[in-house]
């Protein structure tokens, strides 16, 4: 009983303030993109989004504890975090095993149907993760494609550095 009450509280808290960031977006006039949790990858290898623009999944599953993504597109800024970030299968189970870094990637228009069948891929730059699967990144990537702005088919994933989403944003805002 005490875990589904934690739970249910972390994910009001989640929700909570997931609706304090739009409302503060709104109130500056900026509309922004969020994704209230992140969760590893369930099957393997998974594909998402079209043509050149297409990321696949790494080759095991992930699980992460918490995690969220936000990206604001009339100016690039964009904030994602991860919390326990660790490998769900195998001898390194509970650990990040070899990732030692991660890249946020938004991939636009995942269906391709806009940008001539290529879905578009916007990067953040890597950064750390730390033994318990925390990662952070806040910065400005500049002016997002239009493809991120006008397309409403947009995901969010947590990459390797060798391109291969381990994590991905849930519930869009």
């Amino acid at each position: 009983m005490h875990r589904v009450f934690k739970r249910i509280v972390i994910v009001a808290s989640l929700a909570l303030g997931a609706a304090a960031i739009g409302q503060e977006a709104t109130a500056n006039g900026f509309s922004n993109i969020g994704w209230q949790s992140v969760m590893g990858i369930v099957q393997a290898n998974a594909v998402v989004g079209s043509g050149t623009g297409a990321v696949t999944g790494g080759p095991s599953p992930w699980w992460v504890q918490s995690g969220r993504a936000n990206v604001n597109p009339d100016n690039g800024i964009v904030h994602f975090e991860v919390h326990g970030l660790v490998l769900a299968v195998g001898n390194s189970i509970g650990t990040p095993g070899p990732v030692l870094q991660v890249k946020g990637t938004l991939v636009c228009d995942t269906d391709g149907s806009a940008t001539g069948g290529n879905s578009v891929i916007v990067d953040t730059p890597l950064v750390d993760l730390d033994d318990q699967g925390n990662a952070r990144f806040n910065g400005v990537l500049g002016p997002l494609p239009a493809a991120c702005i006008s397309e409403p088919d947009i995901a969010f994933f947590v990459r390797t550095g060798t391109g291969r989403w381990i994590a991905n944003g849930a519930v869009l805002q």
